[in-house]
């Protein structure tokens, strides 16, 4: 199931009201990204408000990799695959081939696809990471006749003030690698820029 623009730029702009309430989101890019051509961007994963967080501080619209578990339920399911979830199975991505061709076929198109590093919530820290999805990635490279983009994103969230708490987003310079075997090295510069970027420390 595709993508469907008016349920993503709905939900978004639900979002934007909503977390306005609750959020003073700053957001600050280190250089201009590119207008045209696929995108990996890489966030912080803190909270499950990581999501909406990410998708407010870009203006394209945007794929998410999520994990499969999310999409067990038919209704969520559909949902979730409006907004633009690719279930991947984070411990053997060959279980969710159909969503990697998928999203081989999306970064063929242009598009913007978000996938966060360490797999899973991780907090007052950066953790190890799983280079898995980026070297699958990395394999079809040379298919595209592209070097793609990874863009490390820093999420960091502040003191509340009343109601509202501070969250800085900042987004920073691209990453590029040439092919599958530099996944590793990838990941780790990947994630080590993500800490910087949040001024969080590398857990092993």
């Amino acid at each position: 199931m595709k993508r469907n623009p008016l349920v993503y730029i709905t939900t978004k702009k639900v979002a934007q009201l909503v977390f306005s309430i609750f959020y003073r989101i700053e957001t600050e890019r280190k250089t201009t990204l590119p207008d045209h051509g696929p995108m990996i961007i890489l966030p912080k994963h803190q909270y499950w408000t990581d999501i909406p967080i990410v998708s407010l501080a870009f203006k394209p619209l945007l794929y998410f990799v999520a994990k499969k578990e999310l999409f067990k339920y038919p209704l969520i399911r559909n949902y979730l695959s409006f907004l633009g979830g690719l279930p991947v199975d984070r411990e053997q991505s060959i279980r969710t081939l159909d969503s990697f061709k998928a999203l081989v076929s999306l970064l063929k198109a242009g598009e913007k696809i978000v996938i966060f590093p360490e797999g899973t919530y991780v907090r007052n820290g950066v953790g190890s990471g799983k280079s898995r999805l980026l070297q699958m990635i990395l394999r079809f490279q040379s298919e595209l006749g592209y070097s793609i983009p990874f863009i490390p994103v820093g999420i960091r969230y502040g003191e509340r003030s009343g109601w509202r708490r501070r969250v800085e987003v900042c987004i920073g310079s691209p990453l590029f690698a040439e092919k599958d075997s530099d996944a590793l090295p990838l990941t780790h510069r990947a994630l080590q820029e993500i800490g910087r970027l949040c001024g969080l420390p590398q857990r092993s």
